[in-house]
């Protein structure tokens, strides 16, 4: 591994490393944490005299045997991570460390941020001074104050003298993931308390909803006595409170907290002359709860109706727009929607036994893409569905469209993974968010969407890519301006009652019924209507009766279930997965296809 006296990297991605890593920890009263790297000394024996790691921009476990704590082991390890830390660019690094190593770090420039009884925060940079400074600036500008910034543990490194102010100045902290009605209501009763609030959003992107998107959301109720500022690293964040994203109520949680907490109180209050700051109750977490009861300056505002972040990712998850919207301000809708849009296309993703398409099973017809790749390109589409839903018209929808075709090629090295989803769910995100107030949804997205189309088209915002390359072949042009008629009157029905195996089905019985010109254009238009036969008489296999029955109205709803098939239908499912594989048989339409009708589904 190393030789005795040499410190070097324990690979952690190899198992016996690991836990090597994870023993020494646990004999030191740590517990091992998500690390990037970890550097060590050893005995002769291999065991681990000294360790260190980091994550990001952060020393993590850090720890000295109690055999080897006079061996000044432990500062040339720390000289060690901070230089590979600097040939890296990052130059402001913080630790999480017990307070009996505060000397030490000290020694090489660090300085203490917070304390806890049993922790420490520090750091060897002007970051948490540099935000202080952005605060203060926005806050309380003024050419006649002062600023002076020291390093005294037991006060702020932030110092500010200043006229008093005769204005209450109040703050809250939100992660907003999303930004409900119960986080307007917090806002508002904050407002009634104080002359000006500052809002200061949860950076982390640990959360459902993207950090851009949270700040957005809360940035949309700013008003002249609301501020909403940027995030930092300096409040609930992997640093700070890295058990918050873990929701794991544990001694180590009430020290992150404590920590957390006394930076706050010590230094970013005081930047922004708050007084107080606000939560809301929290009846259902008790992390969130405990962290509430520990703050000295709180204000603990009753929550509106149990109303919460989690109900609503909940009915997102289950794809129930309705439900989602009901909990939320307007102005968050769009988000929903994208957060629906990109549902649809991991749902559609992560679907294995797709004949010829990427899944989580292989990567289908296709040399140049696999499943990372497509997580890749959907993970970079994320921040254009919520624009798309906001767009002013189709000049506007069509730039966006460009914008995301290139944040997906750059995103997966030049491969097409979604541009086709980028057109059908770009048009339906924007019929969608134009009606969202309309009682009858689905009649007017049948009407919104080809007038969506039909402007693009007249006004030549799409190139000529989508043109039809068969006559009387229904491209997506065509589908477009028909109003994605075969999803509203086949598809979504399809879906919709196939209990089990809803997925593959509806899939096959696009492909059925879908001109996909993915497939024409790689084998040809007389092979394409040989997959449209295929895949009928696969889907027919699964129970005929019923499916005919069904849909020519002449059974209960629910009857028919894919699941109910013989393993026969699996058999012939697998086939067509390697003949299309070995043919480069890729209908790439009917999965984009699958993705609207998922959306669709979760929207109607």
């Amino acid at each position: 591994m190393q030789e005795n006296g040499l410190i070097q990297e324990l690979p952690l991605s190899v198992p016996f490393f690991r836990k090597q890593v994870e023993t020494f920890l646990r004999e030191s009263g740590l517990r091992m944490e998500e690390l990037d790297h970890y550097y060590a000394f050893t005995s002769p024996d291999g065991s681990i005299l000294a360790g260190a790691g980091i994550k990001a921009d952060i020393i993590k476990c850090v720890a000295v045997a109690p055999s080897a704590r006079s061996e000044g082991f432990m500062l040339p390890l720390l000289s060690r991570i901070v230089s590979e830390a600097a040939a890296k660019g990052i130059l402001n690094l913080k630790v999480f460390t017990k307070p009996e190593n505060q000397e030490i770090f000290e020694s090489i420039g660090f300085k203490v941020l917070a304390s806890a009884p049993k922790a420490i925060l520090m750091e060897n940079g002007r970051g948490l001074e540099k935000y202080c400074e952005y605060l203060y600036g926005i806050c309380h500008a003024s050419g006649s104050e002062k600023l002076f910034f020291g390093t005294v543990p037991e006060k702020p490194i932030f110092h500010c003298q200043r006229k008093p102010d005769a204005r209450k100045c109040g703050v809250i902290v939100m992660n907003a993931n999303p930004f409900t009605l119960g986080h307007k209501y917090l806002i508002e009763k904050a407002l009634e308390q104080v002359d000006r609030l500052f809002v200061i959003p949860v950076k982390e992107d640990a959360s459902a909803f993207p950090y851009s998107e949270r700040l957005a959301m809360i940035r949309a109720h700013a008003d002249a006595r609301i501020t909403v500022l940027e995030g930092s690293d300096y409040c609930i964040s992997a640093a700070t409170f890295p058990t918050y994203f873990l929701k794991d109520l544990s001694d180590a949680a009430e020290t992150q907290m404590t920590l957390d907490i006394d930076l706050f109180e010590r230094h970013i209050m005081p930047a922004l002359g708050a007084t107080v700051r606000f939560v809301g109750s929290e009846p259902l977490d008790p992390l969130t709860a405990r962290y509430n009861a520990l703050m000295h300056n709180a204000v603990v505002i009753p929550r509106l109706n149990a109303i919460s972040a989690s109900r609503v990712r909940a009915a997102i998850e289950a794809g129930d727009y309705a439900s989602a919207a009901a909990l939320c301000p307007v102005t968050t809708h769009p988000y929903l929607l994208a957060a629906l849009a990109e549902r649809a296309l991991l749902l559609e993703l992560n679907t294995p036994m797709k004949p010829g398409l990427v899944g989580p099973d292989g990567p289908g017809a296709h040399k140049d893409m696999d499943y990372d790749t497509m997580l890749r390109g959907i993970k970079a589409l994320r921040p254009f569905w919520s624009r798309m839903a906001m767009a002013s018209g189709p000049d506007e929808l069509r730039e966006l469209g460009i914008e995301a075709e290139k944040a997906m090629l750059s995103a997966t090295c030049g491969v097409n993974t979604h541009r086709g989803a980028i057109f059908c769910l770009g048009i339906a995100l924007n019929a969608a968010e134009a009606w969202r107030q309309q009682i009858d949804i689905q009649e007017l997205m049948q009407k919104r969407l080809p007038e969506i189309a039909q402007t693009i088209f007249d006004n030549q915002l799409i190139n000529n890519n989508i043109a039809p390359r068969r006559k009387g072949v229904k491209d997506a042009r065509a589908m477009a301006l028909d109003g994605y008629s075969d999803l509203f009157t086949d598809w979504l029905p399809f879906y919709r009652e196939a209990e089990q195996d809803a997925l593959q089905m509806t899939l096959l019985r696009i492909m059925s019924t879908l001109d996909d010109t993915c497939v024409i254009k790689r084998v040809g238009y007389d092979r394409a209507q040989d997959v449209k036969r295929e895949a009928a008489a696969l889907l027919a296999s699964a129970q005929p009766s019923a499916e005919e029955n069904y849909f020519s109205g002449r059974c209960p709803k629910n009857q028919f279930s894919p699941a109910n098939a013989s393993s026969s239908l699996a058999d012939a499912l697998k086939d067509m997965c390697i003949r299309y594989a070995q043919e480069g048989i890729s209908p790439g339409g009917a999965a984009d296809m699958l993705a609207l009708t998922i959306f669709f589904d979760s929207i109607i």
